[in-house]
């Protein structure tokens, strides 16, 4: 979004200056819209995981999602068992910098179990439900030869074992917003082997992280990074809002059925899913 946004940026700029005309130009539009980050990272290795969350309000086209507060945000897991009397079956989030909310609890909180996400804002209660996603370990990472579309491309080769006891869907995060999604049909119980272009790479450090996702999650991840590679012109609407899974149940007397509510167009953007993740580092070099 950051490049389409130059992009368009440097095209009204060559109209301003090249020309006296006031062009306007009529751009999509939308009523403000909650928008939840709540991926949440797990290091099983881990006795004590704390998750963030950040709360934010996207209202335009052209507009940065704002930070928002919330009324309150906790999580729920009806199945969990506490280890102490003063334990409990759930976590209140903290706000600790404007839209973002954090919260410490046992890793087992996470891992086992259905786990809700409960918030309120501004008189409006949303809903998200999701269960712990076993990942894989990275086995190597190492630096290729090869290059892609330009010799400035660097390849980063990547191995990682699957487990063939359950059918695996993955998420790969090469940051700066860069990801991937894979899942285990053809190469299930086995080691994957596979290669990653970074554009103008040299001298970059890389942290790689694999999630271990569900597959609603998979597919949502999926559908974000085919629209985001779309060849859609920056005056375009997306072909669709891609809706994750924080449903909005002010309404709602039954989240199985949504024919009670009037408003079905009311809900959050972003997603909950909670993830066990593996990391590694490189360094590419010249």
């Amino acid at each position: 979004m950051n490049d389409l946004r130059k992009l368009l940026f440097c095209f009204l700029a060559g109209l301003i200056f090249s020309c006296e005309d006031v062009i306007e130009v009529d751009t999509p539009s939308s009523p403000p819209r909650l928008t939840i980050d709540a991926l949440v990272r797990i290091d099983s290795s881990q006795p004590t995981t704390t998750i963030s969350v950040k709360a934010g309000v996207t209202s335009s086209f052209f507009v940065e999602v704002e930070p928002t507060d919330l009324n309150q945000i906790f999580l729920i897991n009806p199945d969990y068992v506490p280890t102490s009397p003063l334990d409990e079956r759930s976590i209140p989030l903290t706000e600790v910098a404007p839209g973002v909310y954090e919260g410490t609890k046992n890793t087992t909180f996470f891992t086992e179990g259905e786990l809700q996400l409960v918030i309120e804002h501004e008189g409006q209660r949303y809903l998200a439900l999701t269960r712990y996603a076993p990942s894989a370990r990275i086995d190597s990472i190492e630096q290729g030869d090869n290059s892609l579309f330009s010799e400035n491309d660097k390849e980063i080769k990547i191995s990682f074992s699957d487990d063939g006891a359950i059918d695996n869907f993955y998420l790969f995060d090469f940051g700066r917003g860069d990801y991937l999604v894979t899942e285990d049909e053809f190469y299930q119980g086995q080691s994957f082997n596979f290669s990653y272009f970074i554009e103008d790479g040299a001298g970059r450090k890389v942290d790689i992280a694999l999630l271990g996702v569900d597959e609603p999650f998979y597919n949502y991840m999926n559908q974000l990074i085919v629209q985001a590679g779309g060849d859609q012109g920056p005056f375009q609407t997306p072909a669709a809002t891609v809706r994750g899974n924080i449903i909005n149940v002010t309404d709602i007397d039954n989240i199985d059925s949504f024919d009670n509510v009037e408003n079905s167009d009311n809900f959050a953007l972003g997603y909950f899913a909670v993830c066990e993740t593996f990391e590694s580092t490189i360094i590419l070099e010249e």
